[in-house]
């Protein structure tokens, strides 16, 4: 490595860079400025903006340079890729850099699951920092993988790619002061904790923040994200594959703003990264919006690196790393090419990087015992009515409804008609055999069943089905698989897609998985769903309720509402 007199020496002008990008326009996130300029760069990092000399000269012929792109909040495991192939798949769209919340491998294998994804996630071209997962599991009413501890927090906080303490979701825990919420939030002072506070607002938002969160990144009103802003907390605009609140938030950012705000994707799967596009996605939906294109590259850029403490990242200046996207329209961001310290990694939506080292997947996950159809079965209740979850589309959250059911021989049963499907999570982790049914609509599948062992936040096996013999051999074969998604109908398996690490992840190819994705969508189109995203859906519907907490003279309890827990009404 080049010592830093050498650095300075070439700084000063008296000795040539190692590259020099010449002709650009320079845009610099941290004057707010466009305007052209060379910028020197030496062993990967910028040494200079101005008239400097390069052994070898990339004539950029006044194109536009800015630096790469950073997501604020992501699932890695969302995207059901491993990080190798998870880079090849953004990096062609200019990102450098991602936080990421193992939150979902925690669950599964806990501590073991985030020193897989920090050793999986070396020596890519692309840089991930890590948001050591704060609520695993996340309720106590459901049996996830693992149990992370504040204690476990401390004993990997000070890694340097470990940026801080991902969402607080047990927000009533924080804003009521239980202890163990507040020792995560200890265990992570000096580095960022970032929150989860759904619809939070009032005294109890207030004392959340006061705890020492940081940042939400689940905000879906206007008025909401407006409330959060004014408090203090980091704003991230999330723009996912079912999560897409950008459009209604983008108006709250004005250019007094902005400074605390970023974009996050949160949860997007494969096919989504590759075809739509990553942060460059929200930065072109935001400028299509009306948002200043500076503004728009600056929170996609600057803004996240400074949030997260992400040193020489984030912008083009001395110091900063040569990490720099090439595009030639500010008005419709189309990324050509993506160096990574100074070394193009993708050009033309063509990923050009090595490939990565093999790393050795983690411990098998799929521990079920056998279940038989009638292990489904809902016996007839005196009451008349039961609950529904109903489905928002475009969003994780969902309703509840109350129906009539469809009784038959004392059972009540699925109506297609009235698209009342069942919905059955069965355990993983620990051969417990346990079961929860209940109903959903929303899917409007005819015949059939799919299936998914990534299923948040616990991650258990999740089916939705018409009948139960194909719910039944829905189970079968993601067992067989060792985790995935399915598609099933008339007892044949119609579609898969193999996740064995961890039942979240798949060993294959980006563009194999990409292709499973596509095969699962179709048959579950076949099957009557006209969902867009049907298996993401599907797995966040087994989403336990945050329990009720209340304080008392006794100390805290936990009062759960019969609503949230009886299917009967």
């Amino acid at each position: 490595m080049r010592n830093i007199q050498q650095k300075l020496s070439i700084a000063r002008g008296e000795q040539p860079a190692e590259l020099l990008f010449k002709n650009a326009k320079l845009v610099n996130v941290l004057s707010g400025e466009i305007y052209a300029s060379d910028v020197a760069v030496d062993d990967g990092r910028i040494i200079g903006l101005g008239e400097y000399e390069g052994r070898k000269v990339i004539d950029l012929q006044g194109a536009y340079l800015a630096p790469s792109l950073i997501d604020g909040h992501f699932h890695v495991e969302s995207s059901m890729l491993t990080a190798a192939e998870f880079a090849r798949a953004v990096v062609p769209h200019g990102t450098g850099a991602v936080v990421i919340d193992p939150h979902e491998y925690a669950n599964v294998l806990g501590l073991e699951g985030v020193r897989y994804i920090l050793e999986s996630s070396k020596g890519l071209p692309l840089d991930f920092f890590i948001m050591l997962p704060s609520c695993v599991p996340a309720t106590p009413f459901e049996t996830a993988g693992a149990r992370v501890t504040a204690d476990d927090l401390r004993l990997m906080i000070a890694d340097e790619r470990i940026a801080g303490i991902a969402e607080l979701m047990n927000y009533p825990g924080v804003y009521l002061g239980v202890e163990s919420e507040l020792a995560k939030i200890e265990a992570g002072k000096g580095k960022n904790i970032d929150g989860h506070a759904p619809g939070l607002s009032g005294r109890n938002l207030n004392a959340y923040v006061l705890a020492g969160i940081r940042s939400d990144h689940e905000s879906t009103e206007l008025a909401e994200a407006a409330e959060k802003l004014r408090l203090g907390l980091h704003l991230l605009l999330r723009e996912g594959s079912t999560e897409r609140n950008l459009a209604t938030l983008a108006p709250l950012v004005t250019s007094h703003n902005a400074i605390n705000c970023s974009f996050a994707t949160d949860d997007k799967l494969a096919g989504d990264l590759v075809e739509e596009g990553h942060i460059d996605h929200c930065v072109r939906k935001a400028i299509a919006m009306g948002m200043p294109p500076i503004v728009a590259l600056q929170i996609a850029t600057i803004n996240t690196a400074r949030h997260y403490q992400l040193r020489n990242f984030g912008a083009i200046a001395p110091r900063y790393w040569a990490d720099f996207i090439v595009f030639e329209d500010l008005q419709n961001l189309t990324v050509r090419q993506t160096y990574k310290k100074g070394i193009l990694v993708a050009e033309n939506g063509k990923y050009l990087s090595p490939p990565a080292a093999a790393v050795p997947s983690p411990r098998s996950t799929m521990n079920v015992r056998y279940r038989a159809p009638g292990d489904f079965q809902v016996l007839s209740d005196s009451a008349a009515k039961i609950r529904v979850i109903e489905i928002v589309p475009n969003q994780i959250v969902t309703r509840q409804t109350i129906e009539t059911p469809r009784n038959q021989n004392g059972q009540i049963v699925t109506d297609p008609e009235r698209d009342l499907l069942k919905l059955v999570v069965l355990e993983r982790h620990r051969a417990t055999g346990n079961v929860g049914v209940g109903f959903v609509r929303g899917f409007k599948l005819k015949t059939g069943a799919l299936g998914s062992t990534v299923a948040h936040d616990a991650h258990n096996i999740v089916i939705v089905g018409v009948n139960d013999e194909d719910i039944l051999r829905a189970i079968q074969e993601l067992e067989a698989i060792q985790g995935g998604q399915v598609a099933v109908a008339g007892g044949e398996v119609r579609a898969r897609l193999p996740l064995p690490i961890a039942g979240l992840v798949s060993d294959l190819p980006l563009d194999e998985v990409i292709g499973c994705i596509r095969a699962l969508n179709k048959a579950a189109r076949a099957m009557g769903c006209d969902l867009e995203a049907p298996f993401m859906t599907l797995s966040f519907l087994s989403l336990s309720p945050i329990p009720e907490l209340k304080l008392t003279d006794q100390g805290l309890i936990v009062a759960v509402k019969m609503q949230r827990t009886s299917l009967f009404v």
